[in-house]
Parts: C-alpha cells; sequence; structure tokens
C-alpha cells in the first residue's frame, strides 16, 4: 500500500482522483483497498480541513436553516427563546440571542452551539 502525505494541491488532486473511485465500489473494511480507502480518506480529510477551512454559519442564518430543514415556524422556536415577538426579533437581527436562548436552541433543536456563540450582525434601527 504505497500512500503519500498530501503536500501540494497536485498531490490532493491525485488524491481525490484516487479515492473517488471507491466511492462508486465501496471496499469492505478490514480489507486491503478498505484500509487504503480508510487512510487516503483520513488524508485528504486533513489536507481540506487545513487549506479549505468552511466558516460556522451566522446564528440567525444556523437558525433559518434549522427552520427551514425541520419545516419549524417562529411559533415553534417560542419555547427556546420566548414570546413569539422575541423570536420575531431575534429573526430579524434586532436582539442578541442570550446564553440561555444558546443553549436551549443547541438542546431542543440540534444546533450546533459553536454556530449559536458566533457574533450575529445586528440590524440598527435608525
Amino acid at each position: 500500500m504505497e500512500i503519500r502525505p498530501i503536500h501540494t494541491e497536485a498531490d490532493y488532486k491525485a488524491a481525490l482522483q484516487v479515492v473517488s473511485a471507491y466511492f462508486d465500489n465501496e471496499p469492505e473494511p478490514g480489507t486491503p483497498d478498505g484500509d487504503r480507502f480508510e487512510v487516503l480518506l483520513t488524508l485528504v480529510e486533513a489536507y481540506e480541513a487545513k487549506h479549505y477551512p468552511v466558516e460556522l454559519p451566522d446564528p440567525i442564518e444556523a437558525i433559518k436553516f434549522r427552520m427551514e430543514q425541520g419545516g419549524l415556524t417562529p411559533k415553534d422556536l417560542v419555547p427556546a427563546i420566548g414570546r413569539l415577538n422575541r423570536v420575531y426579533e431575534i429573526l430579524a437581527r434586532k436582539r442578541p440571542l442570550t446564553l440561555a436562548m444558546i443553549w436551549r436552541l443547541h438542546e431542543k433543536f440540534g444546533i450546533p452551539a459553536e454556530s449559536l456563540i458566533r457574533p450575529s450582525k445586528l440590524t440598527v434601527a435608525a
């Protein structure tokens, strides 16, 4: 099994080409091909994490995404955020999330806490 570290973009593209062939016919874990596939995936993921980091979404965008995903309405957020008018203030960026709201949104709706604790761009009233 000749596997080398991924140092350059050319190495990355070559590794992607090898890995993509396995996606069509994924090898059994524990076999030589399965081990090769697993090691290559680990190397590709490490290279991507270092060279193509994914930024966490804005907290309000994360909430809206979860609402869209789950078919939720603002009323569904009341147990986590508070009264309906407060929900609308949060979604309109007129009010920041509190730590308690962040925790409840994470617990009740599975929104990653890392996304919710990022500062959100509040709208300043004119």
